[in-house]
């Protein structure tokens, strides 16, 4: 199901000519059918991820599935543009309150640390995939119809819905009574859905606009009300202990710095191949395999090597080599050939990221008790929405801007929008070395030692209180 929701983020994009001829979308109209569902992801994963530890983190999966499949059937029969935006928007929803829940089940199900780096890797790979192989199947739909790429969903969630609840026990916190703090779920909400809705506005508005700052502005504003709301709280929604661990934080700023990167490399390839090189939906989808079989690779390697180096030495080795791939990806130009052009820097960008994403959740979930699983995935979840928002608004503006600026002097606008995406590449390419660096200076190396597992009751029965993640850093 992971694969699914994490697909959904990025499977629009080949298809959205298809849809603006279809359903005559104005060109700013078109811009939220994938921002949309990013926004309400984005702005409500934090929430999802606490009402799963507060009402059961089984309950709130199931609950975002119902969401996730209804909202689908109705992006797949929408008659109009406005009727395929609110669907977006609610199917954001769904994975606000799934994919949190999905996550911190794992270390509920897999108490042994070597048990849960690889199930974490298996989760992580799927996500992973979802997003690369987004292009791959909206390609094949598309070439059917568009809609096929929400109807898809139907199937998988009902599936779902009759597994979950026979091979996944309920998990909640353990206290009997535990009260809604309503100003630290209006403020945290608020405050997301405020700061990712500008950075969103960064990619048609100037950064210094009031479009972009009053947002972020009151975005960050909002947030800073949360954090002294929930220290005087005796209930607090989302404790401020959460963020003491140097490891975690590092761990969920680099998610964003990640995905920032990765998901605009994928938009940005994805319209180079149809504008540039002229490449059909189809042709453009099987490009991209060799991205998803790489990526693959590495969520493998990651599993042979973070039990013996730990995540400090891997997500050094998964940035710094993401980093290359993007430096190689950078010296395409308006006539590449896909072997000797686009394939490395696919392959390369492909199998790094998979070495880096699962280190990053394994972090990300760094000590993080089992009463707070659901918080620390949705943290991890909602840095990857924002990262990816931020990434699309900064990389494909400075793109965009620097080929209008090319086309000024006379170059040829093929050329010209060739060398905004090559800048972008390798901009990206200076931010994953910085990523790199900070990983060294930043984290602990988190190895699986065994400790102490998390304590769970079994289905039916009220759950204990968590003790902290058995993952310790490695000694010197």
């Amino acid at each position: 199901m992971q694969f699914m929701l994490v697909l959904d983020a990025t499977v629009v994009n080949v298809a959205l000519p298809e849809m603006q001829s279809e359903l005559h979308f104005s060109y700013q109209g078109l811009s939220w059918v994938p921002n949309g569902y990013v926004l309400v992801a984005g702005g409500f994963l934090l929430l999802g991820g606490r009402l799963a530890d507060i009402f059961g983190r089984r309950r709130m999966f199931i609950v975002g599935l119902v969401v996730f499949g209804v909202t689908s059937a109705a992006c797949g029969a929408a008659v109009s543009s406005s009727m395929l935006v609110a669907g977006r928007f609610a199917q954001g929803m769904g994975e606000a309150l799934a994919g949190p829940a999905a996550l911190a089940m794992i270390p509920l199900l897999f108490p042994d640390p070597r048990e849960r780096m690889k199930a974490v890797g298996i989760w992580g790979g799927l996500g992973g995939l979802g997003g690369t192989l987004g292009p791959v199947i909206s390609g094949l739909l598309t070439d059917v119809d568009w809609r096929w790429i929400f109807y898809i969903n139907i199937p998988v969630v009902l599936i779902a819905l009759l597994l979950v609840p026979r091979v996944l026990p309920e998990s909640r916190m353990a206290r009997a009574e535990h009260r809604i703090d309503v100003a630290g779920a209006v403020t945290v909400t608020g405050g997301s859905l405020a700061i990712v809705y500008g950075v969103l506005n960064g990619s048609s508005h100037s950064w210094g606009s009031w479009q972009v700052l009053l947002p972020l502005l009151g975005g960050f504003a909002l947030l800073g009300l949360m954090v002294a709301a929930e220290s005087r709280s005796p209930d607090p929604l989302i404790p401020l202990r959460f963020f003491s661990n140097r490891t975690r934080v590092t761990s969920n700023v680099l998610t964003a710095a990640l995905f920032a990167v990765f998901v605009s490399y994928a938009f940005m390839l994805t319209l180079y191949m149809q504008q540039i090189l002229d490449y059909s939906a189809l042709r453009t989808g099987l490009a991209y395999l060799p991205l998803g079989i790489a990526f693959g690779a590495g969520v493998g390697l990651n599993g042979a090597l973070m039990p013996r180096l730990g995540v400090k030495v891997v997500l050094t080795i998964g940035f710094f080599g993401t980093a290359a791939g993007m430096f190689v990806a950078s010296f395409i130009d308006s006539d590449s050939a896909y072997v000797g052009g686009l394939l490395p820097g696919l392959i390369i960008v492909g199998l790094f990221t998979g070495v880096c994403l699962p280190g990053l959740i394994n972090g990300a979930l760094h000590q993080v008790t089992a009463e707070d699983s659901g918080l620390g995935s949705g943290v991890q979840t909602g840095m990857q929405q924002i990262g990816s928002a931020l990434g699309l608004s900064i990389l494909l503006t400075s793109a965009l801007n620097y080929a209008g600026d090319r086309i000024g002097t006379g170059v040829p606008p093929a050329v010209a929008q060739t060398d905004g995406y090559s800048l972008a590449f390798l901009i990206s390419a200076a931010m994953l070395a910085v990523a790199a660096v900070a990983v060294l200076a930043l984290l602990e190396n988190v190895t699986a030692k065994p400790r102490t597992a998390l304590a769970e009751a079994p289905a039916g029965e009220e759950p204990s209180s968590g003790e902290p993640s058995s993952e310790e850093p490695s000694k010197p």
